[in-house]
């Protein structure tokens, strides 16, 4: 498998073949796995399991919902002000979730878009290595203080939530081939609170917080399945939505996750930002990546890219590249622009 480039997830493409055929034709021979693009209703990484999901659930109540337009429902928030909120009804303790493996829909796109992506490796246009990759948000990514704003409901629908993800990484499983396979957990609450970022609550502050769901869900992932994970500044009302002064608390929360599961981990995506400076960097210095791959979310802001990336490799030698985060939010006609500059990433670095 190629391990120069990683692809975060969410591609702003119509259908899972375009997705495949687009990236995966120009930089398969680079990447350890192709995603599916995130097509549809995945495209809004969690706020869809609002509507989908939590609006309606029986144990939950809805307290807000994003805004109409011209009298016309609207299912995805326009800003984070605008977003769904729900609590927990009275006299509930644990919400659960019905249908295991099933109620979430990733299992269900999993299966649907693995077939693409075997299609596509049997005609040659994906490399015959490559595994499927298929992204999915740790539990705290979903049940956070933007959607649940009672600090006492998080402890009783966290738990549920956590166990339906489970399922549906066991129902995947169970499905496709293991050795074609590779999951990836999406992190980007859980960066945003330890940094202090966002609305929070004191104890979303504590990397303790974070890790061991984290490590349960990935100690469900069969240890022939590749395991990766995306750590995320985020870029819902654009990127970044946080800006932390240096790397130390995401290495720190990294350190924490790779030392906390069962297995080995595939690789690690650690954002960055438009920062030239070492002190940035330096705290890579004490990354304990533990044999897993690390790939520096960098590409963008090409002017630049030589000074940073001479900047991290003082502090840590080797490294792939991928973009700060997946595109789906991304005008589409720009989708050319980035696979250069992904090429050109490649050559900047001496990779190609």
């Amino acid at each position: 498998m190629g391990n120069r480039l990683l692809l975060v997830g969410s591609v702003p493409l119509e259908t899972v073949e375009e997705v495949m055929r687009t990236f995966g034709g120009t930089l398969g021979p680079y990447l350890p796995a192709m995603p599916d693009g995130e097509v549809g209703e995945r495209r809004s990484w969690v706020n869809r399991l609002s509507y989908q999901i939590f609006n309606g659930h029986q144990d939950l109540e809805t307290l807000k919902r994003p805004k109409p337009v011209d009298g016309v429902e609207q299912l995805l928030p326009r800003s984070r002000d605008d977003a769904w909120q729900f609590r927990v009804r009275p006299g509930v303790e644990r919400v659960r979730f019905g249908n295991p493996g099933v109620r979430l829909g990733y299992a269900r796109d999993a299966v649907s878009s693995y077939f693409v992506f075997r299609t596509l490796r049997e005609k040659g246009i994906l490399p015959g290595k490559m595994r499927f990759q298929i992204s999915i948000p740790a539990c705290h990514s979903v049940i956070r203080p933007l959607y649940f704003p009672d600090p006492a409901d998080l402890p009783r629908i966290r738990p549920g939530f956590e166990a339906a993800l489970a399922a549906e990484v066991e129902a995947i499983a169970a499905k496709i081939p293991h050795q074609d396979l590779a999951i990836q957990w999406d992190c980007a609450w859980e960066l945003q609170a330890v940094c202090g970022a966002g609305k929070s609550v004191p104890s979303e502050l504590a990397v303790e917080t974070h890790v061991p769901q984290i490590a349960r869900l990935s100690n469900v992932v069969p240890k022939d399945v590749a395991l990766g994970f995306h750590f995320c500044f985020g870029t819902f009302g654009g990127w970044p939505a946080f800006a932390p002064d240096d790397l130390a608390r995401p290495v720190e929360l990294v350190n924490a996750v790779l030392a906390s599961i069962d297995r080995q981990v595939d690789w690690i995506h650690v954002p960055t930002l438009d920062r030239t400076d070492d002190a940035f960097y330096a705290p890579l210095m004490r990354l304990d990546a533990r044999g897993a791959r690390v790939y520096l979310g960098a590409i963008h802001t090409m002017a630049t890219l030589k000074e940073r990336l001479d900047s991290a490799r003082k502090f840590l030698p080797d490294f792939g590249l991928a973009a700060y985060c997946g595109f789906g939010r991304t005008p589409v006609e720009k989708i050319p622009g980035i696979l250069q500059d992904h090429l050109a990433a490649l050559k900047v670095a001496g990779m190609a």
